[in-house]
């Protein structure tokens, strides 16, 4: 199977004002051969919807969206649920350091994935991100899934 180079649509959440994750994530989605356009921190929900309506070569086929502010499951909720209501239908995943316990939260988790994430990386797992990555980038679709 051949594998394909997503355009990746990176963005952090409304309240987070962290940069470092950002340009992280943006370096390594790059060296795993990705296109990356990364919003930056502190993205509103309409600019992140606004985003993901681009037609053409510009439409992203998947939305990463981080936290390390521990407003993950919070903002992230908002999020995802303002883009399923505007009839995106991107894969939508979310990780970092999403609750501000330090620790996961199974039923946070549950309600990101009810809401419409695809996946949802705790603790910001970017082995289990690279996973699923390729297994999108081979032509897959993976099922919501909550990954530790």
């Amino acid at each position: 199977m051949r594998r394909r180079n997503m355009h990746i649509l990176l963005s952090g959440t409304a309240s987070d004002s962290h940069t470092w994750n950002l340009v992280y994530l943006q370096l390594f989605l790059e060296e795993l051969g990705h296109r990356v356009h990364n919003l930056g921190p502190c993205v509103p929900d309409g600019l992140l919807t606004g985003a993901c309506a681009a037609d053409g070569p510009g439409r992203p086929d998947l939305v990463v969206v981080s936290s390390v502010n521990g407003h993950g499951y919070r903002d992230g909720l908002g999020a995802v649920q303002a883009l399923r209501r505007a009839g995106v239908t991107l894969p939508v995943v979310i990780g970092g350091k999403l609750g501000v316990a330090g620790v996961p939260d199974p039923r946070q988790r549950r309600r990101l994935l009810d809401a419409g994430c695809d996946a949802v990386f705790d603790d910001g797992d970017t082995g289990a991100l690279r996973e699923y990555l390729d297994l999108l980038a081979g032509g897959g679709r993976a099922a919501r899934q909550a990954v530790a």
